[in-house]
Formats: C-alpha cells, sequence, structure tokens
C-alpha cells in the first residue's frame, strides 16, 4: 500500500491543455480519478462540456477556460486569469496542439507559423509562467505531450515534426534547470492514436494499413491508454524521473 499511495494526487490541482477531446480529455480524466481537480483549457470549451461532466461525475472540481494557443495576447491572459483564481498549480499537463498537413514544397508560411506558435512557443511561455512559481513553493509536476515525430520527421508535416522535435529537447531543457528545485518535467509520446489528428491517416486505407504492420500491438492506441503513464508522471511515484519522454506507442518505436 505504501507503493500505491504515491498515486494518490487527492488535493492536488492539474492544469490541462487541450482537455476537451481525445487524448487531453482521457488524460484529465485520469487525474481526476486518481484525486486531482482539473482546471481544463482548449481553444473552445463551453460550460457544461462532457469533459467537466465526467469530472464532476467523478467527485472532482472542474472549471473549464477557453484559449486560442495561437494567439500569443490570449494565452497571456488566459495565464494571468487562471494564475489569480488558482494560486496553486500543482500539475501542468501541456497537451494542446494542431497539425497542418502539406508536402514541404508547398508547405505555407502560415502553416508554419500556427503549428509552431500552439505546439511550441505557447508550451514555452505557458510552462514558464506556471513553472515558475512551483519552482519557488520547490514543488510540481510538468508532462508535455511529445510524438513519435519527437523522434522522427514523419511525412507532409514539417512544422509539426519541428515544433515535437522542440519539445522534446524543451522537456531536457526546463528539466536541467527545475530537476533540483522539486520540479519534475517530462513527456508523453503517443504513437498512433485513434483521435481527431488521425482521422485522414484512417480513413486512408493503404496508410492505414501499412501504420497497423508496423504496430506490434496490432492496434491503433485509444485515449484511456493515457490514464496509467500520466498519473504516473504526475505523482510522487515518479519523484526520480526527470527530462524523460515516455513512449505508449504499441511498440512501434522498437520496430
Amino acid at each position: 500500500m505504501k507503493t500505491l499511495k504515491k498515486f494518490d494526487l487527492s488535493g492536488k490541482v492539474a492544469l490541462v491543455t487541450g482537455a476537451k477531446r481525445g487524448i487531453g480529455k482521457g488524460m484529465a480524466l485520469a487525474l481526476a480519478e486518481a484525486g486531482a481537480d482539473i482546471i481544463g483549457v482548449s481553444a473552445t470549451l463551453e460550460a457544461g462540456s462532457a469533459v467537466e461532466k465526467e469530472v464532476i461525475a467523478l467527485g472532482r472540481q472542474f472549471k473549464g477556460y477557453a484559449c486560442d494557443f495561437a494567439d500569443r495576447k490570449s494565452l497571456y491572459a488566459f495565464i494571468a486569469q487562471v494564475k489569480k483564481d488558482f494560486p496553486r498549480i500543482d500539475i501542468l499537463v501541456n497537451n494542446a496542439g494542431t497539425i497542418l498537413r502539406k508536402p514541404a514544397a508547398e508547405h505555407p508560411d502560415e502553416f508554419w507559423d500556427k503549428v509552431i506558435e500552439v505546439n511550441l512557443n505557447s508550451q514555452f511561455v505557458l510552462t514558464r509562467e506556471i513553472g515558475k512559481d512551483m519552482v519557488a513553493r520547490g514543488s510540481g509536476k510538468i508532462i508535455f505531450t511529445a510524438s513519435l515525430l519527437t523522434f522522427q520527421g514523419g511525412i507532409t508535416v514539417p512544422g509539426y515534426a519541428a515544433s515535437k522535435g522542440g519539445i522534446g529537447s524543451l522537456v531536457k531543457a526546463f528539466a536541467n534547470e527545475w530537476a533540483g528545485k522539486g520540479v519534475n518535467v517530462n513527456a508523453i509520446a503517443p504513437g498512433y492514436i485513434d483521435t481527431d489528428n488521425t482521422e485522414a491517416l484512417r480513413a486512408d486505407p493503404g496508410r492505414s494499413q501499412q501504420i497497423l504492420a508496423r504496430i506490434p500491438a496490432g492496434r491503433w492506441g485509444k485515449t484511456e491508454d493515457f490514464g496509467g503513464p500520466v498519473v504516473f508522471l504526475a505523482s510522487d511515484a515518479a519523484a526520480y524521473v526527470h527530462g524523460t519522454t515516455l513512449l505508449v506507442d504499441g511498440g512501434w518505436m522498437g520496430r
């Protein structure tokens, strides 16, 4: 029981970006199941959202915010408000992200700029502003959503690949400075998961079959597959885990 108690997040407050659906929603619900109250934020997150109802059904509190992570002014306004509403945030999950597909030779500036702003720049700013309070009090957990493209280049998504490669290095950079100050910074790298981001791939019979043939687990991942990993990294069970990217990919990177 001593080990199991380390996974208990009772009394903690977790801020999860991109919490409206997909992996972010799955992680928010898992953190709530482990005892944390949830601050959810997405580009559009209406009152009475599905994630809010499900968190409350678990007996936890939920506060939702809408923030356009492509808009720096919107991001800073959100940060000011959430820090006012919640003076202490124990867990930050940087999951918000976007993907825009176009071959590299045709990839327009606006695609590149938006993806880098949402997936990398905003996550640095949010982590710096929330993380500095964690450093000041000597405790906190920060978890980024990385990607297989933290390690690989992908096809027709140069901006996404660059942003997720940057996340892998950013995790290490923050961890190098904050590990000795009581703040754990790590990442989870999803493989091919059944979410909105992979809809185009799953709709392409040829590409979908190619992907499934390479996954040793033989299936697309599910949002529920991220519950255990995120609770682990958000808990005292991961006290000595710093600067790592945990693959949740059905074995893809082992092939």
